[in-house]
């Protein structure tokens, strides 16, 4: 009888864990692969060895080893593949919630397609400037339910992570939440094309002027009822951060009025506009009285003391622009008045000469914007510091012309004025840029119209031409907001969505942020306060 066959016996590999790729188990494969290379059968004697000699268990061990290694350097690079981009901290800002789009920084941009029915609100990365993720798996993002034809005010509140977005071509208010980014619905329908908004940071009411139809609307949200007083040609609605002073601007006038809330079952009071419902009257207009010059918005200050009235002047067809300082305590809408002639609130009046549309304060100094009427019939615009403490005229700066509506600081010390309808000034008839946007330095007090270009030149020209292709003008500045601490503002300009950094104003190029469609306005929906819009 010939001697049999020696028979080599193989460990089993260990089944120390397991990485599944598709339908193929990773271990087993690797296992099955160091089985064969690292024992194969070779007849280096005719005695077989025992099954646990030292060379079959160091082999052994060998394997174990190398195996184990290998599928962890495989795990490893598999797990690496879907890692998550977007990182929060564990304790967000204001406890904030994170976002489904899982984006820190998000600009939402109001955007329509075709003027009246079809808008949404796109959502950029602001840290990235891009509209995508970053693995440019998702192309875009958007609050979901948004309906609005032509969202053209975003009325932000980062602190209460909510925002309110009017849609002019139906008169729609819609609420949105930042933390789900999806719209809870409409809050209120207005007129349509002749709306304005004001709304406060207690959302305790909201209150519209309805243009077209001589009213102010009154939302109560604290008994969800809705009241309607009479004042022809309203114009403007002004509202302070606690809800507490509501004014109203009539257009071509040079009358101030204000709202009251009545107690229950309290007498009209005298010399009232109108009062509503008339059996049992809740809400009040009355006159404030003042020498006010068309006035056009108000300005109220952080600490709570004043509501300083723009006096719009020659700008509205007016004499003297101007700004009115006005005592909150006689204004709000719990003091009502038990006789005529009211006191004045007013405890100053200071002339601007550079024209007066919209303000902003740092506490010591109010930033002016407007424009001032030149000899050759035409209009300049600047910018015009004045000194809280004096209440005197401190510096006036050329910045763009137009009607001046948005103004905000930003990083690197800087101030952005915005306005529209640029072209029809002065800057425009002396061949100089005429953009829409102004950069101001707050601390070397020097205005710059951005983006730096010069009329005709073949050189110095916008850097992202809109679909127009002028080479010289974006158009009207729409929308603006601060991207706090990241050294940039965004805005809607000329119907397109344009950012620049607070340092140098030079643009960040907008390739990937355009939206499709044209964008209306613009707001910073991660701010630290509600002063980024």
């Amino acid at each position: 009888m010939g001697a049999e066959p020696v028979k080599a016996i193989v460990p089993e590999a260990p089944q120390t864990g397991f990485v599944i790729l598709g339908n193929i188990t990773v271990a087993t494969k690797l296992a099955a692969v160091l089985r064969l290379e690292l024992f194969t059968l070779k007849n280096r004697s005719v005695f077989p060895q025992p099954i646990w000699s030292q060379s079959s268990w160091s082999s052994q061990f060998c394997a174990r080893a190398l195996s184990g290694l290998l599928l962890a350097i495989v795990t490893l690079t598999l797990t690496s593949c879907s890692q998550n981009l977007y990182k929060f901290p564990q304790f967000t800002f204001a406890n904030r919630p994170i976002p489904p789009s899982l984006l820190a920084n998000r600009v939402m941009v109001g955007v329509t397609a075709n003027g009246t029915s079809t808008g949404s609100l796109a959502i950029l990365d602001g840290n990235r400037d891009i509209r995508s993720n970053i693995q440019n798996t998702i192309k875009s993002f958007a609050i979901s339910g948004f309906s609005g034809g032509y969202p053209d005010q975003i009325f932000n509140f980062p602190e209460q992570i909510t925002g309110y977005v009017l849609s002019d071509s139906d008169g729609s208010l819609t609420k949105i939440n930042y933390g789900t980014e999806a719209s809870t619905g409409a809050v209120g329908t207005f007129v349509a094309k002749a709306t304005s908004i004001g709304i406060s940071e207690s959302f305790a009411r909201i209150v519209a002027g309805l243009q077209n139809q001589s009213e102010i609307e009154v939302l109560d949200n604290a008994t969800g009822s809705t009241f309607f007083l009479q004042l022809p040609n309203v114009q403007n609605i002004a509202i302070n951060q606690g809800g507490t002073v509501i004014l109203a601007t009539v257009r071509n006038s040079n009358l101030l009025y204000r709202i009251l809330k009545l107690n229950i079952n309290a007498p009209f009071p005298p010399g009232y506009i109108d009062c509503q419902p008339l059996n049992l009257p809740v809400y009040c207009v009355v006159p404030v009285p003042g020498n006010y010059d068309r006035p056009t918005t108000a300005y109220f200050s952080v600490d709570g003391t004043t509501a300083y009235v723009l006096n719009c002047g020659p700008e509205c067809g007016g004499a003297t622009a101007s700004v009115s300082a006005l005592q909150q305590g006689l204004l709000t809408i719990d003091v009502i008045p038990t006789s005529t002639p009211y006191p004045s609130p007013v405890t100053a009046t200071i002339p601007v000469p550079g024209g007066a549309t919209t303000a902003v304060s740092d506490g010591t100094t109010l930033y002016v914007a407007g424009q001032q009427l030149l000899p050759d019939g035409l209009f300049a615009g600047n910018l015009s510091t004045i000194a809280l403490a004096s209440n005197s005229v401190t510096g006036k700066y050329s910045i763009s012309d137009g009607n001046h509506s948005k103004i905000l600081f930003a990083d690197d010390n800087t101030l952005w004025i915005g306005s529209q309808f640029c072209a029809t000034g002065e800057r425009a008839k002396l061949g100089q840029n005429y953009n829409c946007l102004t950069r101001f330095d707050l601390g070397a007090k020097v205005a710059s119209i951005i983006p730096n270009v010069t009329p005709g030149s073949p050189t110095a020209t916008v850097p992202f031409p809109n679909t127009d292709n002028n080479p010289y003008y974006y158009g009207s500045l729409t929308g603006l907001c601060w991207v706090q601490n990241l050294h940039k503002v965004y805005t809607a300009y000329g119907g397109q969505v344009h950012a620049f950094m607070t340092a140098d104003g030079s643009e960040i190029n907008n390739s990937n942020i355009t939206v499709q469609g044209t964008a209306l306005d613009v707001a910073y929906m991660d701010a630290i306060t509600n002063a980024a819009n």
